[in-house]
C-alpha cells in the first residue's frame, strides 16, 4: 500500500505517456492501472487514457512482468466495479449534477450518452464500454432511466470482460510487430489522442449549440421588440 501511495503522484504526472507511466511504477503498476480504470468508470472522470492504458500495459505486459490473464482479471473487476458505483450514483442523485456550462460534467455529455441508450437499449452498455467519454456516463444515465440493475449488472460484466480482454490483446498481438515494438511511445500518445478526441469534440459542439442558442434566443427577442415597436 505504502509503494502505491508513493507511486501515485510521479505516475499521474506522465499520465498521458502511458508507456513512461507504466515503466515508472515498478510493483504498483496493477494497481494503479486497476484505480485509472475504475475512476474513469464510475467517477465521472472522463479523460482518463483508459483505452491507451490497457493497449500499452497488453503491448509491455512481459517487460512489466505482468501475466495476461491477471492483467486481464484485475481491469474487468475495476471496470464492472466503477461501473456499478455510477448506476449507483445515477439512481441516488439524477441528472442534478450535470450543468451546461460545467467543466466535465456537461448536460451535452449526458444527452449525447442517453440518446445512445436510446438507440441500443441494454446492449448500449457493452458497446458503451469501447466508446471513450460515453463509457463514464453510460452506467450514470441507466441510473438515471432505473435500468434494471440485474440486467444492467449482466450487461456491465459482458462489456467490461469483453473491453479489457479484447484491448490488452489488441496491444499484445500488435507488439509482436517489429515497428509498433519499435515506436512505443509515439503508438502510445496517439492512443491517448484518439481517446480523448471524442470529448473534444463534444465540447466543441457543445459550444457551438450553446452560441447558436444564443443567437437564436436574441433574433426572437429583436423580432419581439420589432412587432410591439410597429403596435
Amino acid at each position: 500500500m505504502h509503494t502505491l501511495a508513493m507511486a501515485l503522484p510521479s505516475g499521474l504526472s506522465s499520465i498521458f505517456d502511458p508507456a513512461a507511466l507504466l515503466h515508472g511504477l515498478g510493483p504498483a503498476t496493477l494497481g494503479i492501472v486497476a484505480l485509472i480504470v475504475f475512476i474513469e468508470s464510475g467517477l465521472l472522470f472522463p479523460f482518463l487514457p483508459g483505452d491507451s492504458l490497457l493497449f500499452t500495459a497488453g503491448l509491455l505486459h512481459q517487460q512489466l512482468n505482468l501475466a495476461l490473464p491477471v492483467l486481464i482479471g484485475v481491469v474487468a473487476l475495476a471496470a464492472i466495479a466503477g461501473d456499478q458505483v455510477g448506476y449507483m450514483l445515477g439512481r441516488r442523485f439524477g441528472r442534478r449534477w450535470f450543468k451546461d456550462d460545467a467543466r466535465i460534467l456537461k448536460t451535452a455529455y449526458l444527452v449525447q450518452t442517453e440518446e445512445f441508450f436510446a438507440k441500443r437499449g441494454g446492449a448500449a452498455i457493452v458497446l458503451a464500454r469501447f466508446v471513450p467519454v460515453v463509457r463514464t456516463f453510460a452506467p450514470l444515465v441507466a441510473g438515471i432511466a432505473r435500468y434494471d440493475y440485474k440486467k444492467f449488472t449482466l450487461w456491465n460484466v459482458a462489456g467490461a470482460v469483453g473491453w479489457a480482454g479484447s484491448v490488452v490483446l489488441l496491444g499484445t498481438w500488435l507488439g509482436h510487430f517489429e515497428f509498433v515494438a519499435k515506436n512505443i511511445d509515439a503508438i502510445a500518445i496517439l492512443m491517448v489522442l484518439v481517446s480523448v478526441l471524442p470529448g473534444v469534440i463534444g465540447m466543441l459542439k457543445s459550444r457551438r449549440n450553446a452560441r447558436r442558442a444564443a443567437r437564436n434566443a436574441a433574433d426572437a427577442a429583436a423580432g419581439d421588440n420589432g412587432v410591439h415597436a410597429h403596435q
